[in-house]
């Protein structure tokens, strides 16, 4: 939590900002009155979340609003699957809110620190064919605008704006509360394993096809990719969760403790990485287990990371894999975190990185006290060559010149800004280069 005259950065430390306003509104009114005040004084106005963007899209020079208090349920429509969530809710807190309704959200990415504003708002997404990113699961929200009204976007008020309002980027407004589509809470079987990497390559697309939720790691220097394939089952279907000591050892021993001296080692002595990450890929990913689905989708992550993420258009993914494989073998980098490859489907939200087109996601991580530029840089070439949008919430250099053409619905979305936000209240720096100031 921001004090007030304090710092705010973000959990990568790639953003860092003094507000000069910092309030901790606990209802819609009190926003309200913060962007009013904000208003009458002149003050660009903008909400945080849990600060897991690695870009400045939630940075708050003027009033930092912490929404953190913002939180809970508001309602469930038991008929319709429905449930209406503050905008300040981590997502971590979602599951046990549904869990007496016996719902769950039909997807998540592989880390639930979020506040389910946040993660909306910058487009992420998990993995799966079948499933567009979180924003898809949205069916109303409430914000409060420039004027400091309250717009509600539901079937009966502007439907038409959904699209545009379920991923906002922060710059239509405050979300202060979302109804998400959930459906029948269920499990999922994880099966974790090593293979070879070329043959999973050669094999992605289908792959993905195949299963409900397919993704995997390749750590630089190495043949093997880590594969993920969760398989869903009912909601009563028998489990068999990890053991306590099971994710002590896999998620925060290995997975955190000895990655964390991993990246130290091979931050002090590049040419051990090649080394390291052999042994990494042997004693990471082979295991297999079920259990209530947000407990396989999230995994805990310790060692602080700097990361860029774009999407290409599904045919197009394996060739830019082999693109950044090559690209690492060529400048013979020591690149000591894994490369994430990810699916989702096309969906009609207009920012949305799938947007008309099912897409794969190619991630790429630094350690964040290694210096990240060139490679992202090069990275952000290949993604470019072949179509790509980056994650709104990662690192890119894009400006709203080149993503204007990217986006079919570009133009219309900074139309809309200009009905919400004629004067920009809800501007930052970020959005000025990504939308134009």
């Amino acid at each position: 939590m921001t004090r007030p005259g304090g710092v705010w950065q973000n959990w990568a430390r790639t953003e860092k900002i003094r507000p000069q306003v910092v309030e901790y509104p606990t209802t819609v009114e009190a926003v309200r009155r913060s962007v009013r005040a904000a208003a009458s004084r002149g003050r660009a106005v903008k909400a945080v979340g849990s600060g897991h963007s690695f870009t400045g899209i939630a940075a708050a020079p003027g009033t930092l609003l912490e929404l953190s208090e913002l939180s809970g349920l508001v309602s469930v429509d038991r008929e319709r699957g429905r449930a209406r969530l503050l905008a300040g809710t981590r997502l971590y807190r979602v599951p046990a809110l549904l869990a007496p309704y016996g719902l769950a959200m039909a997807n998540l990415g592989d880390i639930d620190r979020q506040s389910i504003a946040g993660a909306l708002s910058t487009g992420t997404h998990g993995t799966g064919l079948r499933f567009g990113g979180l924003a898809t699961q949205v069916v109303a929200a409430t914000l409060i605008t420039a004027d400091a009204q309250v717009l509600t976007v539901d079937d009966d008020n502007e439907p038409d704006l959904l699209p545009a309002v379920a991923l906002g980027l922060g710059a239509l407004g405050i979300l202060v509360d979302v109804t998400l589509q959930c459906v029948p809470a269920f499990t999922l079987h994880a099966q974790e394993r090593p293979e070879a990497l070329d043959g999973v390559v050669d094999s992605l697309v289908a792959r993905a096809e195949d299963a409900d939720h397919f993704e995997f790691y390749w750590f630089p220097h190495t043949d093997v990719a880590l594969t993920k394939t969760n398989t869903r089952r009912a909601a009563d279907a028998p489990t068999s969760p990890l053991s306590s000591a099971a994710r002590l050892v896999d998620d925060l021993i290995i997975g955190n403790g000895v990655h964390q001296i991993v990246c130290s080692a091979g931050r002090a002595a590049p040419a051990l990485v090649p080394g390291i990450n052999r042994l990494s890929a042997r004693v990471w990913g082979d295991r297999e287990f079920s259990d209530a689905s947000h407990r396989v989708f999230a995994t805990s992550r310790g060692v602080r990371f700097r990361e860029m993420e774009y999407a290409v258009p599904l045919g197009r993914l394996t060739e830019a894999f082999r693109a950044v494989q090559d690209l690492v073998d060529e400048r013979q980098w020591r690149i000591e975190f894994p490369i994430e490859v990810r699916v989702a489907a096309g969906d009609d939200r207009w920012l949305s990185t799938a947007h008309g087109r099912d897409s794969g996601y190619i991630a790429v991580h630094r350690y964040w006290r290694a210096d990240h530029r060139d490679y992202f840089g090069a990275v952000e070439e290949i993604m470019l060559a072949h179509e790509g949008r980056p994650h709104w919430g990662k690192l890119h250099t894009l400006d709203a010149s080149v993503l204007r053409h990217r986006y079919p619905r570009f133009d219309d979305f900074v139309a809309l800004r200009d009905r919400l936000d004629p004067t920009r209240m809800f501007r930052n720096s970020y959005l000025d280069r990504i939308l134009g100031a």
